[in-house]
């Protein structure tokens, strides 16, 4: 019998100990209990419909622009190399990080808060409790169970916020945001590479778009830095090798910041099993100097990318056509979480119809 555990640190998440799936099943042989919960993610529709959920940018604006598919890959990368670090289990957070985004909405950032607007009297829209959703109820794939039946860990990572409301719902996966305890160390350093993944690939996508320019990125301190490191080490590089170079950089300060200041907290902290860690305070994190930057760098995207007027532009067009299809709420239900009905099927397939057509006139009148 295989030894998946053996390499791991006593805090790690340990798929011998794992508390368990919703409902039991026979030990999946040759495969850990989270490289089982990785394949089922892999091979699920939800997964597979990523490819056309966006970050910012919608699908026919260009197919270098990330999806939520390439960007959960390159959350997987990051947090696999940060778990082998840190000695934690690199198939848990592998998992964690490919299902982290299955609930999101199309229109990429502005379609979550249109749909929270449509929703709001039915308690609003969670995209991290949509992917919940997916992965215990709307995927159909098993004969004995709804969902992918993954693993309490698993679960735990995906739902990285839950308003109390809610928490309430969920029985011992929402305790947590109740008794304000910490996640398992894998689900902790999933939320810190997705933050990677997206600031900096973010970069790369509102460069390319145009809607950002070099010389407006000289304004974040960590970007200015290390494009000056590659302007001194690579002089006349051309531009795009110049800017891949300057995100390499990035990446990799802040994936070494975080493993070594995460590597000195769980050495102070000396935690001897998960439960220790849950019952402590958060023990991956970036140095007070990262933090900063980092958090300088997303207000920048924020305010320069993610609220740019050809951005919001498509915050209107996405009000138009979800709120177009408003329907009379009469079961809830339905909507909420767990399955459309049949009569909603075809209503569906004309939005996104209808969506196209709408995208397509606009790149016309813009081309």
């Amino acid at each position: 019998m295989i030894d998946f555990d053996a390499h791991l640190a006593p805090y790690a998440a340990q798929s011998s100990k794992s508390r368990g799936r919703r409902h039991p099943e026979p030990a999946p042989g040759a495969r850990s209990e989270f490289q089982r919960d990785r394949d089922r993610i892999i091979h699920s529709t939800a997964f597979r419909r990523l490819e056309y959920k966006t970050q910012v940018f919608l699908n026919h604006e260009g197919d270098l622009f990330r999806t939520r598919l390439t960007h959960s890959i390159e959350v997987a990368q990051i947090a696999r190399t940060l778990a082998r670090s840190l000695r934690l289990n690199e198939d848990l957070v592998e998992a964690t990080a490919l299902a982290h985004d299955l609930g999101h909405t199309p229109f990429g950032h502005v379609g979550q808060d249109v749909l929270n607007d449509c929703m709001k009297n039915y308690g609003g829209f969670e995209h991290n409790l949509q992917s919940l959703r997916v992965v215990d109820h709307l995927e159909e794939h098993y004969g004995a169970f709804d969902g992918l039946n993954l693993t309490f860990e698993t679960r735990e990572g995906i739902l990285k916020h839950c308003s109390l409301a809610n928490a309430r719902q969920l029985g011992e996966l929402g305790q947590r945001f109740i008794d304000r305890t910490q996640p398992s160390l894998e689900a902790q350093l999933t939320n810190l590479a997705d933050e990677i993944a997206y600031n900096n690939h973010d970069i790369d996508d509102g460069l390319r778009s145009g809607l950002l320019t070099m010389k407006q990125m000289e304004e974040v301190e960590l970007f200015a830095r290390l494009h000056h490191e590659v302007v001194r080490q690579y002089p006349g590089l051309p531009g795009r090798r110049e800017l891949y170079e300057t995100i390499r950089l990035m990446i990799t300060a802040m994936t070494a910041d975080l493993a070594a200041t995460s590597a000195q907290l769980l050495a102070d902290a000396a935690p001897q099993s998960i439960e220790d860690v849950r019952a402590g305070p958060p023990l991956i994190r970036f140095s007070q100097k990262m933090r900063e930057e980092t958090t300088a760098l997303k207000r920048f995207l924020h305010a320069n990318l993610y609220r740019h007027f050809q951005v919001n532009r498509m915050r209107v067009k996405a009000s138009r056509i979800v709120g177009r299809y408003r329907v009379d709420l009469a079961r809830p239900r339905d909507l909420m979480g767990i399955k459309l009905e049949p009569r909603f099927h075809e209503l569906f397939r004309t939005i996104w119809s209808d969506l196209r057509q709408e995208v397509l006139k606009s790149h016309e009148r813009s081309a």
